[in-house]
């Protein structure tokens, strides 16, 4: 089979990187919104049942089927409305799961559509690479002020990175985690582990459909997944040199609109178990696309590939594999996940800064989204976007090329 061909020791752990940042980042913000619903134990494992399998293999199978770094991710803004919203209108857990579902047919239909590729084709590639530094910048940020917590730790990874880069570039990454692991494992040790083996059991939970739950639940969750999540994701794609390039004589690049139908499709499946939305990733994505998952970009999807397939572990041994990653230190996972990254966000202002006529535009775009600002409940990545579009707008409009 090619993918044990193309397999690396880079690619692998860039995939488990992946997963230790994106699970451990925000798992927190699922089981909040779960228990807003009066979620029972067995229903918060089933969430990560449905999350995990929804994910993974929305990452693994169109990563082998396509050769190209598919990376699926569920919904942090969209986990953080639901438990706002869940614990503010007192919605049963049958309630949430017609929310999901009404979520769920509106991403397959902007899918099924091609409006949101559409639109996004709209974008200029300096205000999506600014888009895409903005949101990275803040995890690569948190690898620098996990120092102030433990650091020790985030000496020694800082420097085991730095010479990494410099003796063996592609496993700069892999040396560094297991330089963290081995420092944590010697000096403060990892924190006790829940450790409970054992398939997790899917739990069926009946929706039940109201208005003031589409319009408290599913709308609000629907607006965040495609600002806050898929946008940022298909700059991703773009920044990665994954976009869709037979315009000017390349390959097809990453299919956007299919897998956002596939993404919606997976959530209307599995939202009786507890997947509230699947979408396209950002952050992960950026570590597994990126020139540090493998130098031939050809061979990165061995990387979503392991992603995807971490993530179904997860779901099918939910439970064990929750301990597991809870046990690792957070500034670990805060500084390998900005040093992971540290690539695509050099890469990501040189592209945005590159042209000159754009260039403001573009600052602004990286600013409002680095800022964070929420608006009406949507992130700083969608008002970064307006905020850029506006500044060219002013700056541009009604101009001659020759004036720029």
């Amino acid at each position: 089979m090619r993918f044990f061909r193309d397999v690396s020791l880079s690619a692998a752990t860039a995939g488990f990187v992946a997963v230790l940042v994106g699970f451990t980042s925000s798992v927190a913000i699922v089981f909040q919104a779960a228990q807003a619903f009066g979620a029972t134990p067995a229903i918060i494992a089933s969430w990560m049942w449905a999350l995990g399998l929804g994910m993974g293999l929305c990452t693994l199978v169109p990563s082998l089927v396509w050769r190209k770094p598919v990376m699926v991710a569920w919904s942090t803004p969209g986990a953080a409305v639901l438990a706002t919203a869940g614990a503010a209108g007192g919605f049963g857990m049958g309630e949430a799961v017609g929310a999901f579902l009404v979520c769920g047919a509106l991403i397959t239909l902007s899918g099924w559509t091609g409006w949101f590729e559409r639109i996004m084709g709209r974008i200029p590639m300096s205000l999506a690479a600014a888009l895409l530094a903005g949101v990275l910048a803040r995890f690569g940020l948190g690898a620098f002020t996990a120092a102030q917590t433990q650091l020790s730790l985030v000496v020694v990874m800082v420097i085991s990175y730095l010479a990494g880069r410099r003796l063996a570039p592609r496993y700069a990454v892999p040396f560094t985690l297991l330089v963290a692991i081995l420092f944590v494992a010697l000096t403060t040790g990892f924190a006790p582990a829940d450790i409970q083996f054992g398939l997790t059991i899917p739990v069926w939970v009946a929706p039940q459909f109201s208005f003031s739950a589409i319009v408290s639940l599913a709308l609000p969750l629907f607006i965040v997944t495609m600002a806050s999540q898929n946008m940022p994701g298909v700059a991703a794609i773009v920044a990665a040199g994954y976009g869709d390039r037979r315009a000017q004589g390349g390959d097809a690049g990453i299919p956007v609109s299919p897998v956002i139908t596939l993404t919606g499709v997976a959530t209307l499946v599995l939202a009786p178990f507890g997947a509230f939305a699947l979408n396209l990733s950002a952050i992960t994505a950026a570590i597994c696309m990126g020139p540090q998952a493998h130098a031939q970009a050809e061979r990165r999807y061995t990387a979503a590939v392991a992603c995807g397939a971490l993530y179904v572990l997860i779901g099918l041994f939910g439970a064990a594999v929750t301990g597991v990653l809870m046990a690792f230190p957070k500034e670990l996972v805060a500084a390998i996940a900005g040093l992971a990254l540290l690539g695509t966000i050099a890469g990501a202002l040189s592209t945005s800064l590159a042209n000159e006529a754009e260039r403001e535009a573009a600052i602004i775009t990286f600013l409002v989204t680095l800022s964070g600002v929420a608006i009406a409940g949507i992130g700083s990545a969608f008002w970064g976007v307006v905020a850029g579009v506006i500044a060219l707008v002013v700056q541009h409009y009604g101009r001659s090329t020759e004036a720029h």
